[in-house]
This record gives structure tokens, sequence and C-alpha cells, in this order.
């Protein structure tokens, strides 16, 4: 499966023209780490013309750490997301050359443009800054001035949507885009601990009874509440169940997302802790102390799956905008979404409690805040 990356780029000049230089980033969506950046001083240009040397810096950035990549640019110029998306003609002769070079980079359809907001733009900012900075001293940008940014992740990586928060935030930022995220009902395997995840052993069990009297029950209380507005569910069987057993109620219709379904656990599927402890003790030990490590026999790891669901997320957000959606997936993606709005690390994953049919809940603002409004309520269920 192709990796997926952000770009964010940005170009300045001071004198518009003036001395320009320009700052690119290549961020994983999932963790927010800044993978590789770019930042050149480029002589006297204009805005656009550094804004454009910026993009073409990420996208080759991006190209040599995968060329099959899936790309997501972000970028504060509205001119160039709009002429690189297609949807403005570029007519002055300096951009021409600058697009289409930009366009040769990827092939067609691979990379999707997002205008954001400059203050979501910092890091790309702050390479453009440095790289005329640095021309104004007669240098050039020298990557070793940003190793800090390196090490951490990016401010403004789309993963962790950092935004002022509390009484620091905008006084208005409009309705938020509103995730209720409910785990599916029990399944035969659900007391017993079992994993229980996506994985190609052909095993996707069906609600059990008790898993059809959660989802009823959920569904009355989410009827009762009123305000859902669309239902989106992962494909497998017990998410798909629960779903319906909802839609029925809210006379909606139920659209299945791929990216909601849960972990790949390989051969740990349909295993206990303590089974799979006595047979992979090693692969166990791994997979607890590391993200990137994935279960035995193929499965995939918490890093994996948060890349999927980063990008599902964001692909919601795009459709949804300023609708509330009740997602109803699995155990990983509903603490990968939480975790992500919180910014906190991986190993939260193991300090979350999410009880079957519980819901929790998601707000996302146009400033690209996130809000953990609820967590693991089963109020319903008693």
């Amino acid at each position: 499966m192709a990796q997926r990356f952000v770009v964010e780029a940005d170009g300045g000049s001071r004198g518009n023209p003036g001395p320009a230089g320009y700052g690119a980033v290549v961020l994983d969506p999932a963790t927010g780490e800044a993978l590789a950046e770019a930042a050149e001083y480029i002589g006297t240009a204009t805005n656009n013309v550094a804004e454009y040397k910026g993009l073409i810096a990420g996208l080759q950035a991006a190209k040599a750490l995968d060329p099959e990549a899936a790309v997501l640019v972000r970028m504060d110029s509205k001119l160039v997301v709009e002429q690189m998306s297609g949807r403005w003609k570029v007519k002055h002769p300096d951009m021409k050359p600058l697009a289409a070079e930009a366009g040769r980079i990827f092939p067609p359809g691979q990379v999707d443009y997002q205008w954001i907001p400059r203050e979501q733009n910092k890091h790309a900012d702050r390479l453009a800054n440095e790289a005329m900075d640095a021309g104004r001293r007669g240098e050039q940008w020298e990557p070793g001035a940003s190793t800090a940014a390196l090490a951490e992740p990016a401010a403004s990586a789309v993963a962790e949507r950092p935004a002022p928060v509390g009484w620091a935030a905008p006084a208005d930022l409009g309705a938020p885009t509103t995730f209720v995220l409910l785990r599916h009902g029990e399944t035969a395997l659900t007391p017993q601990k079992r994993f229980s995840g996506s994985g190609g052993n052909g095993a996707d069990p069906e609600l059990s009874p008790a898993g059809h009297r959660q989802a009823e029950a959920v569904a009355a209380a989410l009827a009762a509440r009123g305000t859902i507005q669309e239902i989106v569910a992962s494909p497998l069987r017990r998410c798909r169940e629960t779903a319906a057993a909802v839609a029925a109620r809210l006379g909606l219709e139920v659209r299945v997302e791929d990216g909601l379904r849960e972990t790949d656990f390989g051969a740990w599927e349909g295993l206990t802790f303590a089974e799979v402890k006595e047979r992979w003790p090693a692969d166990l030990d791994a997979w607890l102390a590391s993200s990137k490590a994935a279960p035995t026999g193929g499965g995939e790891s918490f890093a994996t799956v948060a890349r999927r669901v980063a990008q599902t997320r964001d692909h919601l957000l795009a459709r949804y905008a300023g609708r509330t959606v009740l997602l109803v997936t699995h155990v990983t993606p509903v603490k990968t979404l939480v975790r992500l709005a919180l910014g906190a690390p991986p190993e939260s994953l193991f300090r979350m409690e999410l009880s079957a049919a519980s819901v929790s809940a998601v707000a996302y603002y146009a400033d690209g805040n996130a809000s953990v409004r609820l967590l693991n309520d089963t109020s319903h269920l008693r």
C-alpha cells in the first residue's frame, strides 16, 4: 500500500518583488512527524513565485521519500491551491512554467490540494523566513538550523490539528463537525476478550443476542437526543448490524467506509491475550512497546492504523462539514480518533477503556482544533 504524505509549503517576498525565499515540510499525516524539510533563498522575486517554488520543493521532497505516495498539499496561498486544483486558470507568464513543473512531479490524481489559514502553516512559513534571513546574511539556509523541528511532531500536522483552545480560541468558529463514535455491540468473542479485528482468516462475527440488545438500547438513546444527521459504518458485520439498528430508528441510510475497519491482528485473530503471550511472547512484547510493531503473521501496527484512520477522518470532515455524524466502528479507530484529538502519544491507546456499545464524541472546528466531548458513555445500557 502506498504511503500518504502531507506537504505544507510557503513562500515570501520582502518587497513583492524583493528578497524572497520558500520553505516546505513533508509530514506523516498520522503522527505529525516532519519527515523532510526544504528551504531556499531565491533572490529577488514575488510572493507568488516564492510560493510556487516552495510547492515544487515540497513535492520533490515527498517524491524522494516515496514516488508512489498519495500527497495532500496544504498551503495558505489561495492562488496556488486554486490554480493547481484546476479551478483557476494560470494566466501570468511567470506562473505558467512553475505550475507546469509542479504538475509533472507526480502523476495526475496522486496529489490533492487544500487551502489552510496562515496560522496553520507556521512550519513552512518559519522555514521560508529562515531562508530569507540567511539570504540577507549572504548565506544559504542549512537544514541543521531546524533539526529541533524534525525531532518533534510538526505543529501544523493534519493528525494533531493544533489551534487555540479554551478561552484563547476565537469567539465564533461556526458550527463544528461532530463525530459521535459508537463502538459496535458485543459478539461472541467480546466477553472472552479475544482479538477480533479485520484479519483475512474469514472471521467476521455477527452480533450476539446481547449485542443486538445493546444496539437497540443505543439506538433508542440516540433517537431521543435527535442530533445525528448521518451514519457511517465500518464494513465489518458487527458494525453494520449495530448501525442498522440506529438507522432504523432514525430513518437514515448507512454509508460504509473501509477506513473505519478494525486493526488486522494477523495470526492473533480469535486468540486471547494469554494464548498470544504463550505462543509469541517476543512479538507481543514488541507490540506492547512500540506502535510501529505489527502482530504476528502480517497484521497491522497501530502506526499503520493511525495513518488510515487520520486519512479517513479528514475525508469525512470534508464530506460532512458542519454536521453531526455517527461513526459506528471499533476499539482501535475510536481510541485513535480520541488520541489524535488530544495530541496524546500512541501508548495512550492502552490507557483508555472502551466498552461494547459505548458512545464517545469529538468536535472539529473550522480553525483545525478538536475537542473531545465524551468518552466511553454506557449510561444507555444501565
